[in-house]
């Protein structure tokens, strides 16, 4: 037998298989915004979905629809005991995050979301098992990306009650009454990237609204002081660009059932020289406090476009063959 015709003769046959649910508002659940939780199974098990009503048509091959109704089934039985439904919120065990395979935590519009080289794995892993984490590395590594990524997970499982995200916005020294425009228009433009990795994982529409109703905080560093946060999942990000002070006055805000992600590089720092990073400091003062974790990425964990690695490495390079400064100037920039 040929090679094409065994390939026909082991192909499963389609089938079609129709689903029917009583309870209206546990399937409303189930489908999720948009029939976005659908969606994800469909990509997650190469199969078609076709809601109607109180009826759910799989159709694909048998394997792939067995698997998909038992999935669909477990979904709709949390949603009648009124626990969160999510897809993409299923919990990633600890073996997956240390195989050599990608750790898939979201599949959003089929484009499948998380861990893809052994750094990011292990950066999952610090995740899952700490409460404070701590992850410094070049551009391009996923340190802000996969910690957004997580949190929505959490979120979605209904493990937190809300992200926060918060940068220092060394640009404006903070000082954001100084800048034109209402408090959105001040603090958009430090806050791009973390709005720009949320769009990636959900709808516009859905970060809008949990935005609006508080599941989702975007704010600048400042505006942490005073607060305790609890039940959240809390990125700081661009860490290096925080004083000594903040970082402590950030630390310090952590409550109960609340989980930390710290990023930056602390070879890019906005500070003015004679200023330390807070995140250089923290690195040594905390390192060894039970329950913070930390993780070094590196060029080889970069996932953009192949050449930013490049870029990286070529400024590396250079950097090596500048002539060391005197002791008087070295003593003056740090």
């Amino acid at each position: 037998m040929s090679r094409q015709g065994a390939s026909r003769a082991t192909r499963e046959p389609e089938i079609i298989e129709e689903l029917s649910f009583e309870d209206i508002d546990a399937l409303r659940l189930l489908c999720g915004d948009r029939d976005q939780n659908l969606r994800d199974i469909e990509a997650e098990y190469r199969i078609t979905i076709h809601p109607r009503g109180n009826l759910i048509r799989l159709i694909g091959s048998r394997t792939s629809v067995r698997q998909a109704e038992k999935r669909l089934h477990e979904l709709y039985a949390r949603a009648r005991h009124g626990e969160a439904v999510s897809v993409t919120a299923a919990p990633v065990s600890r073996a997956a995050i240390s195989d050599d395979r990608d750790v898939v935590l979201v599949t959003y519009k089929n484009v499948r979301l998380g861990a893809k080289t052994a750094g990011q794995r292990r950066y999952l892993s610090a995740l899952d098992t700490n409460d404070i984490v701590f992850a410094v590395g070049p551009a391009g590594t996923g340190k802000t990306y996969l910690a957004v990524l997580v949190a929505v997970r959490r979120l979605l499982a209904g493990e937190i009650q809300r992200i926060i995200l918060a940068r220092p916005a060394v640009e404006a020294g903070e000082k954001l009454g100084f800048l034109p425009g209402d408090l959105s228009e001040k603090v958009n433009p430090y806050l791009r990237p973390l709005y720009d990795a949320l769009h990636d994982m959900l709808p516009f529409d859905r970060v809008q609204q949990m935005i609006h109703t508080g599941e989702i905080e975007v704010a600048p560093l400042a505006f942490m002081r005073g607060r305790t946060l609890n039940d959240a999942f809390i990125i700081l990000d661009e860490a290096q660009n925080t004083t000594p002070e903040q970082m402590k006055m950030f630390l310090t805000r952590i409550g109960e059932r609340s989980r930390v992600a710290v990023t930056g590089d602390i070879t890019q720092t906005d500070l003015a020289t004679h200023r330390r990073s807070g995140l250089a400091e923290a690195l040594e003062v905390l390192a060894n406090v039970e329950g913070i974790g930390f993780v070094h990425l590196t060029a080889a964990d970069i996932v953009r476009h192949r050449i930013v690695q490049a870029i990286i490495d070529a400024y590396a390079q250079h950097d090596a063959r500048q002539p060391a400064l005197p002791l008087s100037e070295q003593e003056a920039s740090s």
